[in-house]
């Protein structure tokens, strides 16, 4: 195995030194090409010419030369900035479709402008997928000038524009703008009940900013608009209490990686005795297993300041990659209202669920798609796999000089704790720069407490403020300056040395840069590569550290802590194995991430397909493109809607208990393919049908009053969130034996035992 994985990255160390080789010489060429001599109007003229040749149809790779040399040119007289080869070698990757990977501080920002430049040259308009909207705004700012000195119109969308702002923005050559807010707003067109409301163009070209974050750590996650939000009341109360009642081993287990809890037979037992319900695993009391399961979920595996917050009497979920409070982001309703059960508040009911859409679905609508990201490589399988995106590895302008030091690894927390508290005092003595990432509010809190008993002043970053966090983590860098961030707070912001003040750059480069420690290692290397890829940017001197317990969570999952349970130290361990083996958990849990996306996507992805092929006739109607009456128009597009967030519901009803289809030997997700097409083959049906009967009680009426007298209307508001969809049973492999057996005993053979005794009894 390991000689397959060597012989696979020579390969791929190779290739990329062929493709390098390709973009250097071309970079060279570009280089060469001597516009310093022409005046603004040329420049302008020669843009107007490659506009003319690209709108009739010359292919732009035979483009990219010129339209490359006038960025460049253009970037030097509006912005200061001369792009490096190797921004012009990232560019020229781009436009051929490749994830590149650009160190940070390396200028992602520059490298975009000249495909998005060339790609606009078609009237087509291209999209730059950005983190936040402070990037958004900021990025379409600071780069708008070329743009327009080329003749290009250039925009960024914000939440919360108006309907006509956002149409304007997204009708611009480049528009900047999340890849939220850009989903959403698709889905608001996917409901539109006029062509004059929906604010997006066809599709042609994105270039998707921070790219691993958007298209791994939330390509998974569903996008939704759902109708007005109404009280779901406080029936959540009983199960919360009744889920406090039972204990771990005796009532119930978790999977082997604690992903899941589950109830044994005592479990259920007790269950049933604390609900007064009879058999939990009767179909009809279906509703109340999933009710319980929820509050067993919430009250033992989501953790207060750590997956969430409680603040002004609300529930903030916290982004698990960025430790950052998420933004208008829910559970799916069951956990959504168990989680509130929990803290003792009133939960608001979802709506109902007019559209929803993945991350990774939408960006799919693009017919050319490209990213960029300082941690790619770690993920190249998986980029490859999912998106046919292939990585190539930009060079930095120069050599990376940081110094990463190995893990200091503690045998218990509070050791750790003493440990960092110790080094950040050490080191913050010497004026030097301190960067230290944690993994949750809790944590972050909890170091700033103990900092400021040791009389180390700092900066805490760990909620949602993009403009302010971007503007601490940008002085991060200052001579004493000591930042306390979850895992990507200011994420697309340099950090420069001395925050910009060049004596005191001078200062900081001989203290040795900026020192970035980590407080724990991630699931994942991306989200380490990202934390250490704050310091040595452009060849400034830096280093970085991870302080580890054998009490971190990550670690406890997989047992590390068993062959050091008796020994507790202050001193660090120096077991260069027990580093090996802590790099080897990263790769496991990786590669499990990996194929749950993988198993995930087998859900997603049919419903997809569904939504395409009947949004496809929603939008024929819509545009007129089938001969109609405005009723008619109205009927089938009320009709289409309604029978869709019919679909929608009882697909996710399906996903609440599919998983126990594997328990009668069937696969969960070929059953569940096979009951969504049934339930989508009737919907065409329905559709005709009620639309039949709703135009002959219209009468051929075409006043919109009518229309609403007669219910087809639609929602008088929506709402936009965002679901974090983690909790789904995967598959058997996750339930213990005992648990097979119980569910057996009491789904199957329990009824059929009950039945035979009342007939003894009868006889």
């Amino acid at each position: 195995m390991n000689r397959a994985v060597k012989w696979m990255q020579t390969f791929y160390d190779r290739d990329n030194r062929t493709k390098l080789k390709v973009y250097r010489d071309k970079a060279e060429l570009i280089g060469k090409r001597n516009l310093k001599a022409w005046d603004d109007r040329q420049l302008q003229a020669e843009s107007v010419r490659l506009q003319k040749e690209a709108k009739s149809g010359t292919p732009l790779d035979e483009l990219l030369v010129d339209a490359y040399a006038l960025v460049c040119e253009a970037a030097k007289r509006k912005l200061g900035l001369q792009p490096y080869d190797v921004q012009i070698m990232a560019a020229i990757a781009l436009h051929e479709r490749f994830l590149i990977e650009q160190h940070t501080g390396e200028g992602k920002t520059l490298s975009a402008v000249m495909p998005a430049y060339l790609n606009a040259l078609t009237g087509k308009g291209v999209h730059v997928l950005t983190f936040n909207d402070y990037l958004a705004h900021r990025d379409a700012e600071w780069m708008g000038p070329v743009y327009r000195f080329l003749g290009l119109t250039v925009s960024s969308v914000q939440a919360g524009m108006s309907l006509s702002g956002k149409r304007e923005a997204y009708a611009n050559d480049i528009t900047y703008v999340t890849a939220k807010e850009a989903g959403f707003d698709y889905l608001r067109d996917t409901i539109a009940l006029n062509e004059a409301d929906i604010v997006h163009r066809p599709f042609h070209c994105v270039i998707v900013d921070e790219a691993d974050s958007l298209l791994l750590d939330e390509a998974r996650v569903p996008l939704v608009i759902a109708g007005e939000a109404g009280s779901s009341g406080n029936d959540g109360i009983r199960f919360a209490e009744a889920a406090r009642q039972l204990q771990q081993v005796e009532h119930y287990d978790f999977d082997e990686f604690k992903r899941n809890v589950y109830l044994n037979e005592a479990g259920s037992a007790k269950a049933e005795s604390l609900l007064g319900c009879g058999n939990l695993y009767t179909s009809h009391n279906s509703h109340l297993l999933t009710s319980l399961n929820c509050a067993l979920h919430v009250e033992l595996l989501l953790k207060k300041d750590v997956d969430y917050i409680v603040r002004d009497g609300e529930i903030e979920l916290i982004d698990e990659y960025t430790g950052r409070v998420a933004e208008n982001r829910h559970l799916p309703d069951g956990l959504q209202a168990a989680l509130a059960a929990k803290e003792g508040l009133q939960s608001k009911g979802g709506g109902e669920i007019l559209g929803t859409i993945t991350l990774q679905h939408f960006l799919s609508l693009y017919p050319k798609i490209c990213g960029m990201t300082a941690t790619a490589h770690a993920s190249a399988t998986e980029f490859e796999e999912i998106y046919a995106l292939q990585v190539v590895q930009i060079p930095p302008h120069r050599p990376n000089i940081r110094i990463d030091h190995p893990f200091r690894i503690h045998t218990h927390k509070e050791a750790k704790l003493k440990a960092l508290v110790h080094e950040i005092s050490s080191v913050h003595a010497t004026g030097r720069p301190i960067l230290i990432g944690t993994s949750s509010v809790e944590e972050s809190d909890r170091l700033a407490e103990a900092l400021a008993a040791a009389d180390v002043t700092c900066h805490v970053l760990n909620a949602k403020n993009d403009a302010k966090e971007a503007e601490i983590i940008a002085k991060a860098g200052e001579i004493g300056a000591v930042t306390v961030s979850t895992n990507m707070a200011g994420r697309g912001v340099d950090i420069r040395l001395g925050g910009g003040s060049p004596a005191q750059a001078e200062v900081v480069a001989k203290l040795g840069g900026l020192y970035v420690i980590g407080t724990h290692v991630n699931e994942s290397v991306r989200i380490d590569d990202q934390l250490r890829g704050r310091s040595g940017r452009q060849g400034d001197p830096g280093a970085s550290v991870f302080f580890v317990s054998l009490e971190d969570e990550l670690l406890l999952r997989f047992g590390i802590d068993k062959a050091y349970r008796n020994l507790r130290q202050d001193e660090a361990i120096d077991k260069p194995v027990l580093r090996s083996k802590i790099a080897h958990i990263q790769r496991v849990v990786m590669g499990q991430n990996f194929h749950i996306r993988q198993e995930l996507n087998c859900y997603s992805d049919m419903v997809e397909e569904q939504r395409r092929i009947l949004y496809e006739e929603r939008l024929g109607i819509l545009k007129g493109e089938t001969p109609m009456s405005p009723s008619e128009q109205r009927v089938r597009l009320f009709y289409i809607d309604k029978f869709w967030a019919d679909h929608l519901a009882y697909v996710s009803y399906l996903r609440e208990g599919i998983h126990l289809e594997s328990l009668a030997e069937r696969n969960p997700i070929a059953e569940f393919h096979a009951q969504i097409i049934q339930a989508y083959e009737q919907i065409p049906a329905e559709i005709d049908r009620e639309s039949a009967d709703m135009l002959l009680r219209l009468g051929g009426a075409n006043d919109p009053a009518k229309w609403e007298q007669l219910g087809l209307k639609s929602p008088a508001s929506t709402r936009t969130y965002i679901i974090n969809d983690q909790y789904i049973q995967n598959n058997r492999s996750s339930w213990t034996a005992e648990t097979i057996m119980a569910y057996y005993i009491r789904k199957i053979m329990k009824p059929v035992l009950d039945r035979a005794f009342a007939a003894l009894n009868k006889g």
